[in-house]
């Protein structure tokens, strides 16, 4: 016997007009295009195997800032660019001169000499020639390399080394203030000059810790080794890439199993499981193809990508578990349910998209890729949620056992629906917007000291206990150079760098930086003048000062240190070392450079920012403070548009919107009273919430717009709603929150502040669409109007 409810759907969905076209053109061609899928699975799979890290220093700096490009314009002529590492080798007990440390030094910087990447022609450490002594005595200038001639490590020769020391102006430079340790400097290529082939960072990592650190702390256990620089800094990001693996691991499982409590079908979990894993394949193997490899910051997109397809998927498995309760076959419950979620979940997928991609006009190339590989992911997702996954389930359908459950399960649920449908009752929504007011007004005041840019020492990438950043510490506390340089170069005519002028300005900007908060120390060569000028006056405190002599000043600056003059004499760099590259030390000393560079630049002579790693940072966090609300107006903009030209309604925009804006609003004020700035790894976690969040109000919606329409109430719209997706809504927000709140754990610390962040924005997004929507909609969207105007056109 006939099921009727069977008969009447198979009746409907044989009528051309309620068939829409792309239902059709899969449902009829359902077994060619899996075979066409499956061979798309294998091809990128296949290139996903082979997706390598991939990290480079110029793809994570704004490349457009003028400051960068006045450093890289000047790459030439400068000898830090913020590409370098600093290995301070360090004794435990004694000193550094002793013949066993010394012979250990040399061995460390031929090691490092032959590593590559490394430019050999700026390596500098005591055995290096190009770090010398110089003083003036009664014959004249005297001097030489560090280490003496004929240095044998015999007591004397020991002795005339820490002589030479001493004369080498290098203590709390090359060499710690208390002498238990020295500092072998190596600038980095940013690409192989001779091969053209990028710096390998997690290479060059493995290299300094099997190398350096863990060959000769081994050989020497009163050796310690200390590495700091942006390469390591990347190095140890990669590795720890590694342990992401295992959050991907704990992530499938949890959420498997969550899946299989809601639903409690075989197939309702591991269908929408299946699919998102193969969207992950297909990203990877499409990044792979256009040429990307997966850096620290978008390593993390996959997760999102695949946190993407079950929220999606979940409205699947639902929308067929309620149709096969009625009593439909597979098929026809995968027919109705593609019928019912196909607008919808093209919305907010398309709305993903576009809101990842508004991250594109930020303009560094690291998000830019963040936001292609997740521009892609989403596309695929569309696919493999509302194509692939639907025609499996077409064949495979809801087990017995997931039937039963809707079956089953309904009542108890009716009642926690009627209960939680209250939320749009007239005398309850103005409670929740008070509410929703209150919450705007906390986000609004807390958020107020959210910052731009790194709040801690170090790198704040990574967590504090962190091997870098205890390195880092240890370089910090015992020398008076830190591994935080800002570049201020001094453009001027050729062969006209030396004036008296331009180095009286010079002296005068390093007099106003030394008394800013945050610098710890300058040079340039307007100190190497001042110095020579004062030993070749017997030493006499009185002549340190530039000499207005043109004669005397060329003579000073004769034997000045690589580095701080260029060949041709028209660029001269003044080095700012800083305590640390917090956001407010950067802003402080940069707006004082500027002031002091737009009063004193001329044609002899202009004051350029910036280079060195702090001026790097700087740039960076002008870029994002810039490009912060421009980007959040992006977002919101694609999402409203996306959403107005689908309902039509202005009205309806505002209430899929306004519980995102106050989720932003809060999220940023948990980011402020959490100590997270925002920079490159945490901008873009805002447009990934909003856009990952937009889903929620979207489902929401659409389903309260049709029961409105068909004549319902509001609440009784609203709670039809709730019945049919609002359980798909609360599950998806739960699952995702507790997938990526796994990640807290992470040892790289910016992935466990993308946990927390994205774990609230999951949350508090389903949330809003659960409880803030229907409020707004019980005075935004007038639905006694909306319900005449169904009737009437009865």
């Amino acid at each position: 016997m006939s099921n009727p409810n069977h008969d009447r759907g198979e009746h409907y969905l044989t009528t051309p007009k309620a068939e829409p076209f792309l239902e059709r053109l899969l449902f009829n061609n359902r077994a060619a295009i899996l075979a066409i899928l499956a061979l798309l699975t294998v091809f990128l799979g296949y290139n996903a195997a082979k997706i390598q890290p991939d990290a480079s220093f110029e793809r994570m700096i704004p490349l457009e800032h003028p400051y960068i490009v006045n450093m890289l314009e000047h790459r030439e002529d400068l000898e830090n660019l913020g590409n370098f590492v600093r290995i301070a080798v360090a004794v435990e007990e004694g000193d550094i001169f002793t013949q066993e440390y010394m012979e250990t030094l040399k061995q460390i910087t031929d090691e490092v000499f032959y590593l590559n990447g490394v430019d050999r022609s700026g390596l500098k450490s005591l055995w290096t020639s190009n770090v010398r002594w110089v003083e003036v005595t009664e014959q004249g200038f005297q001097g030489g390399t560090v280490i003496p001639d004929g240095y044998d490590g015999s007591r004397d020769s020991l002795e005339q080394l820490r002589q030479n020391v001493l004369r080498s102006n290098e203590v709390g430079r090359l060499v710690s203030d208390n002498f238990q340790s020295t500092i072998v400097y190596a600038p980095l290529y940013e690409k192989n000059p001779e091969t053209g082939e990028a710096l390998d960072y997690a290479e060059f990592s493995r290299q300094l810790e099997e190398k350096i650190r863990d060959k000769y702390e081994e050989q020497n256990p009163n050796i310690q080794i200390h590495i700091v620089g942006f390469a390591k800094k990347v190095g140890d990001l990669i590795e720890g890439i590694g342990s992401i693996a295992w959050f991907a691991g704990i992530t499938i499982v949890l959420t498997t199993l969550l899946l299989f409590w809601y639903s409690r079908s075989i197939t309702g979990t591991l269908v929408p499981v299946f699919t998102s894993i193969i969207a992950v394949f297909w990203q990877l193997g499409a990044l792979r193809l256009l040429g990307y490899g997966l850096d620290p910051y978008s390593v993390l997109v996959p997760f999102l990508v695949f946190a993407i397809g079950i929220s999606h998927g979940v409205q699947i498995v639902n929308a067929m578990a309620v149709e096969a309760a009625k009593g439909f076959d597979s098929v026809t419950a995968a027919r109705l349910a593609f019928r019912a979620l196909y607008i919808p979940g093209m919305l907010a997928l398309i709305s993903d998209a576009f809101g990842f991609l508004t991250l594109f006009f930020i303009e560094i190339d690291v998000i830019r890729d963040l936001a292609i590989a997740a521009g892609i992911g989403v596309a695929f997702v569309i696919i493999t949620n509302l194509v692939l996954h639907v025609l499996i389930m077409s064949y495979l359908g809801i087990s017995k056992g997931g039937v039963r459950h809707v079956q089953n399960h309904g009542e108890k649920q009716d009642r926690k629906w009627r209960v939680m449908s209250y939320f749009s009752h007239p005398g309850v929504a103005p409670i929740s917007l008070l509410i929703a007011v209150i919450g705007l007004g906390l986000g609004l005041y807390y958020k107020q000291d959210l910052k731009i840019g790194d709040l801690d020492q170090g790198a704040p990438e990574l967590r504090k206990d962190s091997r870098y950043n205890k390195d880092n510490a240890f370089i910090i506390n015992n020398y008076s150079t830190s591994a935080d340089v800002l570049v201020v170069m001094v453009k001027t005519p050729e062969e006209q760098c030396t004036q008296y002028n331009v180095l009286r300005a010079m002296d005068k900007l390093q007099w106003e930086l030394q008394n800013t908060p945050g610098v710890q120390s300058s040079a340039s060569l307007a100190d190497v003048s001042k110095i020579v000028t004062k030993a070749l006056n017997e030493g006499n405190w009185k002549w340190y000062e530039i000499s207005r002599n043109q004669t005397i000043i060329n003579a000073s600056i004769r034997e000045a240190p690589a580095g701080l003059i260029n060949t041709d004499c028209s660029l001269t760099p003044v080095l700012v070392f800083l305590e640390d590259h917090k956001a407010e030390t950067l802003q402080t000393v940069v707006e004082r450079v500027e002031a002091f560079a737009e009063e004193n630049s001329n044609e002899e002579h202009r004051f350029l920012l910036a280079a060195g790693n702090a001026g790097v940072e700087a740039a960076t966090n002008e870029v994002i403070s810039s490009a912060k609300d421009k980007m959040l107006i992006l977002v919101y903009g694609v999402v409203s548009l996306l959403c107005l030209v689908t309902f039509r309604s202005v009205r309806a925009v505002l209430c899929i919107v306004i519980p995102l804006g106050l989720t932003s609003i809060l999220c940023e004020a948990i980011m402020a009273v959490s100590g997270i700035g925002i920079k490159v790894a945490t901008l873009p976690v805002i447009a990934l919430g909003v856009g990952i969040g937009v889903d929620y109000g979207i489902y929401i919606y659409s389903k309260l717009e049709k029961y409105l329409l068909e004549g319902k109430t509001l609440q009784e719209a609203y709670y039809e709603t709730l019945r049919s997706t609002g359980k798909a809504v609360m599950f998806t927000g739960v699952t995702l929150g507790l997938g990526v709140v796994t990640w807290i754990f992470s040892p790289i610390k910016f992935q466990a502040d993308m946990g927390l962040l994205l774990f609230f924005m999951f949350i508090w997004n389903m949330v809003g669409a659960i409880w803030l929507l229907p409020a707004l909609a019980r005075f935004l969207l007038r639905p006694d109007r909306m319900v005449a105007k169904a009737r009437a056109a009865k």
